[in-house]
């Protein structure tokens, strides 16, 4: 064995990876107060707890940490991979972000089984308005 990593654990007719479900995702910040203000005042989003480097918030069905990593001794660095969020209409809620002030990447764009309009935060993370409209093959 490796050093620094954990034996196998074999569990009979089990995969020992089991993932229930996600209990957060993280993006960072530079700036806490503004992230407060367009996650929970922009975005609408339910603050769940709150302290100096860290926000976190209800996303639907997961927590999203929001958390300044300067606070930890750790370099600033953007999420460019995304996150998508639900919502029951793609084109209101994102009328409703732009009145708010928020900018658009493109057009929103209907794939065929989705509709996706894509924006950042205001430190650059991207995330997405999302709706699969088509069934799941």
């Amino acid at each position: 064995m490796r050093r620094g990593l954990l034996p196998s654990i074999e569990v009979a007719g089990e995969n020992p990876l089991n993932v229930e479900h996600v209990d957060f995702v993280s993006l960072l910040t530079q700036d806490i107060p503004r992230a407060k203000e367009f996650y929970a005042g922009t975005l609408g989003l339910e603050i769940e707890t709150e302290g100096p480097d860290d926000m976190e918030f209800r996303a639907g069905q997961v927590t999203l940490d929001i958390f300044n990593p300067a606070g930890q001794g750790r370099p600033f660095a953007p999420s460019l991979g995304g996150l998508a969020l639900r919502v029951p209409d793609v084109a209101a809620a994102r009328a409703a972000l732009e009145a708010k002030g928020v900018e658009f990447e493109g057009e929103t764009i209907d794939t065929g089984v989705c509709h996706m309009a894509f924006f950042r935060d205001p430190d650059g993370n991207s995330l997405m308005l999302h709706r699969r409209y088509a069934p799941r093959s």
